[in-house]
């Protein structure tokens, strides 16, 4: 059985546990609506509690432009994890370059922390990685498209 309390997704839905009944299990889902769900639906899927564990892995995809320095987008990385006393020191942070995409060459960050803290440090992390870029005159890419216009020319 589940524990009360705990944040689950199933049967397409997600939200925390308030009741299990024999039949149902009611879920109140982070903008506080209730969905009562029948058993058998969730004991025929797959069940992801996201609370059940003391720690989780908090995984960003962080995209830089082509012509940035690469060592230096890693320091600033590094630096802006190491700061936030969220972020536990084991099991380590993990900062590599993950991909070489069409507009940007992507770092992933993965760090871990209590989960409890997940959220805060996801979104405390994305701003202060935006602002210390800016500061560091560190390009974030965005897609853009480069048109060429032929003009002139008469049928023949």
């Amino acid at each position: 059985a589940l524990p009360i309390c705990d944040f689950i997704e199933g049967a397409g839905v997600a939200g925390v546990v308030q009741n299990i009944q024999i039949f149902t299990t009611t879920l109140n889902t982070p903008d506080n609506k209730t969905i009562i769900i029948p058993n058998a639906k969730l004991s025929g899927d797959n069940i992801i509690n996201y609370s059940a564990q003391e720690t989780r892995r908090v995984d960003m995809t962080v995209g830089v432009a082509y012509d940035a320095d690469l060592a230096h987008v890693k320091n600033v990385l590094n630096d802006i994890i190491g700061k936030d006393e969220r972020i536990l020191a084991d099991p380590g942070p993990q900062v590599a370059v993950a991909e070489l995409a069409d507009n940007s060459v992507n770092f992933v960050v993965r760090v871990w922390t209590k989960t409890a803290d997940y959220w805060g440090v996801m979104f405390d992390t994305t701003e202060t990685i935006k602002n210390r870029f800016d500061k560091e005159g560190i390009g974030i890419p965005f897609p853009q498209r480069d048109i060429h216009i032929v003009s002139g020319g008469t049928a023949a």
